[in-house]
């Protein structure tokens, strides 16, 4: 149902003065008073005797127009001086690209009933001051929902009832926010035209905008929220645990964004049926909390931290658990103890198989190992490739240095995990231009040392010095860099991170048989089917807005996936006063004044009217 406009009044202390009313009427009501006079005789009286002799001091009200004018008169001083408007907002603007954030945490609950309604009933209101009508004055709004993905929910019109059906079938996600894709739709529609605005329902907790610093855009931010009262999950992994390969490694981490202590516990859960629940005391940095479980068959480790807070889609998260198998590792040296030692302490289990080339022929392997040595026969699969020319993978051609300086590495890849190069002198690396399927893990001034990255369907790690010519070795990061290397590559590991994604985000998986559709049990049990091009090579499915388990059956083949928010800027539910926009500074939250939407200069309006016509009654009469 559309939502009604009521009258409501800025000041309704005014409507003391409607006690002058009455006031009015008895002023009506009052006889004159009567003077007192002898005469010698009553003959000529005898038509007045009933009111001379009339005691009560009130009298019989008779019709008088004159009477009526005053009331109204009255009336409508009484409601100027109150300050009648309907309930809205509006803009000034021919076109307003209005922008909601339906982002997971917009259900926080500080506001009545969350801040997604919050923000909804004030786009009503903006929906409810557009001006319609022909001509210049006609204004138009075009409605956008923006969670993980931005969706175009209603085209520009000036149809309210269209504008409201649209806002109704909004929902919100449990997905991170991301702006970019529906600032670029907003910017792209406002650009030809002059008269426009770009209205941003949020709580603020937006990445930096960077991409939109120097760009005219129009924003007007409108803030919802109160308070931040949060503690949740940001991350959840699960690992061979290191001291005992027969169990699994659950890693979390917490994030408390409420300003005190909190006293807490934390399950987990396996397929459902609780496994250990601990006891936590939450400060207000990030708290790593380990789990360790036995996991007798493939399935799903559940966290769950037990809070009452403003939001809840950041208490729970889950994760795909498969049983690990031994890696099957090819090296490929003229020998290498160091490397070696290395790779068998990789993992928890490894059988390393060694050789002097590689041919084509051998069993397969799950990743192979080409320590300086340059092979017959290239591997198809995942690879180390350590001080190996190969112009496929650097078409800009290979040159040499002497004695490179490690000058920046990046500790946030998963391969530089708990590494570091203070201290790593190097004899001689090959010099190469970072190419386009990589990223540069280790960087000297004049050439990236390491490269990390996918090459075709092929992952490969790039070291461009031989590391028995440097000091690596001896340090312990040597080895740490290794088994980041072997878990990363190993092609088990990649499937595992096919079963997590982030809520929103796209779920790929590729197609082994000719399949004409997909059956999709998501997280609230109800089967639906999608259809699938029998050509297609991968299936791409992007509903999953909401967390939890999802199952996918393609054609014989049956699996399921965890989508999770696990996003700190997310978690932190503290309401921005402003929202970073690059170099045009800081953006300030505000409101639309109600402008036009007041109404006491109407009725001051009639009131001037009918003093006139009080005034020509008085001349009418006394003419």
């Amino acid at each position: 149902m559309a939502p009604v406009s009521v009258m409501n009044f800025l000041s309704p202390v005014a409507f003391w003065f409607g006690l002058a009313l009455p006031a009015v009427v008895v002023f009506y009501l009052l006889k004159r008073k009567r003077v007192v006079r002898v005469v010698p005789s009553t003959l000529l009286w005898q038509k007045f005797l009933a009111e001379t002799q009339a005691s009560a001091p009130f009298q019989r009200l008779r019709h008088n127009g004159l009477l009526l004018l005053q009331l109204l008169l009255l009336l409508l001083a009484v409601l100027a001086l109150a300050r009648p408007y309907f309930s809205g907002m509006a803009g000034e603007a021919a076109l307003q690209v209005v922008i909601l954030d339906a982002s997971a945490s917009m259900q926080c609950v500080d506001e009545s009933p969350n801040r997604f309604e919050k923000a909804k009933a004030g786009i009503r209101q903006l929906i409810d001051g557009l001006k319609t009508g022909q001509g210049p004055k006609n204004q138009q709004m075009l409605l956008m929902v923006a969670g993980a993905s931005s969706e175009v929910r209603q085209s520009a019109t000036s149809e309210k009832s269209a504008l409201r059906r649209a806002l109704d079938s909004a929902r919100v996600t449990d997905s991170p926010t991301r702006l970019t894709d529906a600032l670029r739709v907003a910017e792209e529609r406002t650009r030809a035209n002059t008269s426009s605005e770009v209205h941003l329902f949020s709580d603020g907790a937006i990445p930096n905008l960077d991409e939109f610093g120097s760009r005219d855009l129009k924003l007007i931010f409108h803030r919802v929220g109160q308070r931040s009262n949060n503690a949740g999950i940001v991350s959840l992994d699960v690992k061979s645990n290191p001291d005992d390969p027969s169990r699994r490694a659950i890693f979390a981490s917490l994030a408390n964004h409420s300003g005190a202590l909190i006293s807490t516990t934390m399950d987990l859960l396996f397929d459902d049926r609780l496994v250990e629940s601990k006891p936590l005391t939450l400060d207000t940095n990030v708290t790593p909390i380990v789990f360790s479980a036995s996991q007798p068959q493939d399935g799903v480790f559940r966290v769950r931290l037990n809070h009452a807070d403003d939001l809840a889609a950041d208490n729970e998260a889950c994760v795909v658990s498969l049983l690990p198998k031994p890696v099957r590792i090819l090296l490929v040296s003229r020998g290498n103890r160091f490397l070696e030692k290395a790779l068998n302490a990789a993992a928890s289990a490894v059988e390393l198989s060694t050789a002097a080339d590689l041919t084509g022929s051998g069993p397969a392997m799950d990743l192979t190992v080409l320590d300086d040595v340059t092979p017959s026969v290239w591997p198809a699969g995942n690879v180390l490739a350590i001080h190996v020319a190969q112009t496929n993978w650097f078409p800009g051609g290979m040159g040499r240095l002497e004695a490179p300086t490690i000058v920046d590495w990046r500790n946030t890849h998963p391969l530089l995990r708990f590494t570091t190069f203070e201290n790593v002198q190097v004899a001689e690396s090959f010099s190469i231009k970072t190419p386009t399927w990589g990223v540069s893990l280790v960087d000297s001034p004049q050439s990236p040392l390491i490269v990390a990255g996918e090459y075709g369907r092929q992952r490969i790690v790039w070291i461009g010095f031989e590391t028995l010519n440097s000091t690596w070795p001896l340090r312990i990061s040597f080895p740490i860099f290794i088994a980041n290397a072997v878990d990363w590559l190993n092609p088990a590991s990649a499937r595992a991170e096919q079963f997590k994604v982030h809520a929103g985000d796209a779920f790929h998986l590729p197609i082994l048989e000719p399949v004409t559709h997909a059956r999709i049990r998501p997280p609230s049990g109800v089967e639906f089917t999608v259809p699938i091009d029998p050509k297609a090579r991968e299936f791409v499915f992007g509903g999953t807005g909401k967390q939890g388990i999802y199952q996918v059956t393609l054609g014989t083949n049956g699996m399921a996936f965890a989508a999770n928010l696990l996003d700190a800027d997310e978690s932190n539910t503290r309401p921005r006063d402003q929202i970073a926009f690059g170099r045009r500074g800081e953006i300030a939250a505000s409101t639309l004044q109600r402008a036009n939407l007041e109404y006491w200069r109407w009725f001051a309006i009639a009131g001037l009217g009918v003093m006139l016509s009080e005034w020509w009654w008085y001349h009418r009469r006394t003419a």
